[in-house]
């Protein structure tokens, strides 16, 4: 029963099953071929049979044709059949033989073998009224005869029979087929076996597949496919391959985002509990305490709320798009900027005449971190220049300061979660997520973020975006034709 069992598990191995159809196909293919060849071949000889006895009757017919139109005597009869036994020329598959009064007369041999053991059928050929033509089947013949009465008026004066045999050629013909079936079912299972080993080779990306997933684990996702050849499944194993280095990637990022969380809690939290613990000590510091405590627990909400966008940003509903007049957001954002601090030398460099379909409330946010990274980076009486302009089917949206810099080695890396300059000596507020808050932004708009920056040379931070998107894959799009505006140019 085990065996049993394990036998009909192995039919759940998908190499097993491809193989054992293709067997079973194969197989089946050849037989029915091989079938269809036999009985071809078969109904080739009986009908070359057929017309060669269709010959001797219409030979027969012909020589006793002078004789039907008058009574003949006995010896008439007899030197017809005489002369029809006489020219035929024997053959070893040809036998023909006479009766006459319900008796065999003469014929151009002896009796056959098969013809001794089924002295039923001469008896039959002796008492024949009506021509005949059957096929005879047996174990060891295969003939065909044909019948043909001489009937004078009413009465059979005598039958001539005709037969071939076709046992030799049916039998030579079927044993080749039988050879050649055997021959194909060896061949077929030669095939298989190298099939089989073929397949295996075939199928080991999708078992190595099998195997590394099972050995990837939260801790461990360094296993990888080795890859060789250049066929669909080794694309399907580069492939997962793709994806394991994708979700590698992603949990290392999420590992260090846990991290940085944790370090960017641990300094409010441990602030907080410290103070709450010399609380009791130091009564007369109570509202200077109570306010540090609450700048810290200020700082934690900013922290969720980010953190909280970011998540948002790759939400469908992340985004609800209008159209907006870009020249009136871009001069509103301008004095949302000038009023944070009078310090900086604010200037609007140009506005964008032309509307753009974007979230209003999302691109303000973005601008509005921009415009507080200038801030922080910035000396009181610094320039900070904000402007937008049209470049084809994009906007193009920036923010320059003329601060410390961001030295080439940061450039990229700024964008990320928690990520800060290191070039930057100054006390720094916030978690280093107001960049990542840019970015996720504008990805959200199908857009990019372009830095260009040079130590002691300020950053210029440039949003550039689709003016029209045909498809915002991220977004909830709210959108109103406007085929009939044209483009106006740019001004000072």
């Amino acid at each position: 029963m085990k065996r049993v069992t394990e036998w009909l598990m192995s039919f759940r191995n998908f190499r097993t099953r491809l193989l054992a159809w293709y067997f079973l196909l194969a197989v089946s293919t050849t037989v029915m071929a091989t079938w269809v060849t036999r009985q071809i071949y078969c109904d080739r000889l009986y009908e070359q049979a057929e017309a060669a006895l269709a010959e001797e009757v219409t030979r027969f017919q012909q020589a006793a044709e002078p004789l039907t139109a008058r009574r003949p005597t006995e010896p008439e009869i007899t030197a017809l059949f005489d002369q029809m036994v006489a020219a035929h020329v024997p053959a070893e598959d040809e036998w023909v033989a006479t009766f006459v009064d319900g008796e065999l007369y003469r014929a151009s041999g002896p009796l056959p073998d098969w013809l001794v053991r089924d002295p039923d059928l001469v008896t039959r050929w002796a008492n024949l009224s009506a021509p005949q033509q059957q096929r005879l089947e047996g174990a060891d013949h295969n003939v065909v005869y044909a019948a043909e009465p001489l009937i004078i008026g009413n009465e059979v004066e005598g039958i001539f029979i005709a037969v071939e045999d076709k046992t030799t050629a049916y039998q030579s013909g079927t044993a080749a087929i039988r050879l050649v079936l055997k021959v194909s079912v060896a061949v077929l299972g030669s095939f298989f076996v190298i099939a089989w080993v073929t397949a295996g080779r075939l199928l080991r990306p999708l078992h190595l597949m099998n195997r590394t997933a099972r050995q990837i684990t939260e801790s461990d996702m360094s296993q990888r496919i080795p890859l060789q050849g250049k066929d669909e499944i080794t694309a399907v194993a580069a492939t997962f391959n793709d994806m394991l280095d994708r979700l590698q990637g992603a949990f290392d990022g999420q590992q260090e985002f846990l991290k940085d969380v944790s370090h960017e809690l641990r300094t409010p939290i441990t602030v907080i509990q410290g103070q709450l613990e010399t609380l009791a000590y130091r009564p007369e510091k109570q509202a200077e305490t109570i306010a540090l405590m609450t700048n810290e627990l200020q700082q934690m909400n900013r922290l969720v709320n980010d953190l909280l966008l970011l998540t948002k940003a790759e939400r469908p509903d992340f985004l609800i798009l209008k159209p907006e007049d870009l020249d009136w957001l871009t001069e509103e954002l301008y004095l949302k900027a000038r009023s944070l601090t009078p310090e900086r030398d604010w200037r609007l460099e140009t506005k964008g005449l032309y509307p753009a379909t974007l979230d209003r409330q999302r691109f303000s946010q973005a601008v509005m971190n921009l415009v507080q990274n200038a801030l922080r980076h910035t000396q009181p009486g610094d320039p900070i220049a904000l402007g937008s302009a049209i470049d084809g089917d994009y906007l193009r949206f920036w923010v320059r300061d003329t601060g410390e810099g961001i030295a080439p080695a940061d450039q990229q890396q700024i964008f990320e979660r928690f990520a800060r300059a290191t070039n930057n000596d100054q006390p720094f507020e916030g978690a280093g997520l107001g960049l990542a808050i840019v970015s996720a932004i504008v990805e959200a708009h199908s857009g990019r973020v372009e830095l260009a920056s040079e130590l002691g040379q300020g950053a210029t931070f440039t949003l550039i975006l689709p003016l029209d998107p045909a498809v915002y894959p991220s977004a909830t799009l709210q959108y109103e034709s406007h085929s009939d505006r044209g483009r106006q140019p740019t001004h000072r």
